[in-house]
């Protein structure tokens, strides 16, 4: 291909690439003078606030006592000027710059001055409450030798920091910074918590990986969560025009002292009560009662993945002293006991035409393979 033939075709991609039918919804109008929203400079925003909030693990690591109100002072400077012009970056995108006058633009960087300021005056706050969201990861990890291992290294505190300014930030209106705060975190940590949602103290994810926390979701206090649990939406509702109606509740209420093992996911506007345990790869579509469990169901099964796999807990006695039951499948707490002569007809069944299998269970059952099974025991 000659040079000029490529240098046409390269004017053609740009001309089709500035149509603006095909930047449609994808292209920003940005005026001369307004800040950009900027993700290096919300990283420099996160890293001061985390050497505010915790000091001497972020930041300068040679702070003590005696000169900590100095650094201090110095980052909330910093932070109250960065913050600032964030801020005021988040208006500006909101808004139609085109229309702004530079008497608007004054007016909004005041704006955006206030409420850095009344954001950074809620930080003594955020450290009491993520004060305890560490205690609660500590708590809750036998695996951790200490607190500042937890402000260190886990990546629920990082994630939580994130989350408990934007959501300051939220709740004074800012737009679209909160959002790119908390997804800074979720890079991060692969922990997705909406800068909308309400957590309460003494908050904690073990691992954390894979957690979704949906917008509208409010979540007590004491609550727990594991790796890979979604709080999601179950539906949308559509309007007239079939397009998804935006502002309402649509994700889980999860009360105090409530757990949810790893990969749970609970849908819709529903209520898991006070004390719940929600296991593991459990889907949750209804309210559930204070106190209660759910569990996923174990499935009655003869052979898991191979024939090594049968599970065989014990014989069991009756009172006459012959041996009639086998407990075939389920965790000592859910024991599934079957009659013998039912065993065999699901062994013909199952294993109709397949000899070696068939002759393996027969003799397992009248106690060929005794090695394999624990001694007899009384129902008692």
């Amino acid at each position: 291909m000659s040079k000029d033939k490529l240098t046409h075709q390269l004017t053609e991609t740009i001309e089709e690439l500035s149509c603006p039918k095909s930047l449609k919804g994808l292209f920003h109008q940005h005026r001369d003078g307004n800040p950009l929203p900027s993700g290096k400079a919300l990283e420099e925003i996160i890293n001061l606030s985390r050497s505010i909030l915790f000091p001497g693990y972020y930041g300068n690591s040679s702070v003590n006592i005696s000169t900590i109100k100095y650094h201090i002072g110095v980052r909330v400077e910093k932070l109250y000027e960065k913050l600032t012009e964030q801020i005021l970056a988040g208006l500006c995108f909101a808004n139609d710059c085109e229309s702004e006058t530079s008497q608007e633009l004054l007016r909004q960087r005041a704006k955006a001055g206030v409420i850095a300021a009344k954001a950074i005056m809620e930080f003594p706050r955020l450290r009491k409450i993520l004060a305890t969201d560490v205690e609660a990861a500590y708590e809750g990890d036998p695996a951790a030798v200490s607190q500042g291992e937890i402000i260190s290294c886990y990546p629920v505190i990082k994630a939580l920091t994130n989350y408990r300014i934007a959501h300051v930030l939220f709740e004074l209106g800012v737009p679209l910074i909160p959002r790119m705060m908390t997804e800074l975190a979720h890079s991060e940590t692969g922990i997705d918590i909406h800068p909308e949602a309400t957590i309460g103290k003494h908050f904690t994810i073990d691992h954390g990986t894979g957690v979704v926390i949906g917008a509208t979701c409010i979540i007590g206090n004491n609550v727990k969560l594991y790796q890979g649990v979604t709080l999601g939406a179950k539906s949308f509702p559509l309007d007239k025009d079939g397009n998804p109606i935006k502002g309402i509740p649509r994700h889980p209420i999860l009360e105090d002292d409530v757990i949810v093992y790893a990969n749970a996911t609970i849908l819709g506007r529903i209520t898991i009560g006070k004390g719940c345990v929600v296991g593991a790869n459990v889907w949750v579509t209804k309210d559930m009662q204070p106190k209660t469990k759910k569990y996923k169901k174990e499935k009655l099964t003869l052979f898991g993945h191979s024939m090594g796999s049968l599970i065989v807990r014990k014989y069991v006695k009756t009172h006459d002293d012959e041996i009639d039951k086998l407990v075939v499948c389920g965790s000592p707490s859910k024991r599934a006991f079957m009659d013998i002569p039912i065993l065999i007809t699901k062994i013909i069944k199952k294993f109709k035409g397949d000899r070696y299998r068939s002759e393996f269970l027969q003799k397992l059952v009248f106690g060929k393979y005794n090695e394999k099974i624990k001694e007899p025991i009384s129902e008692n």
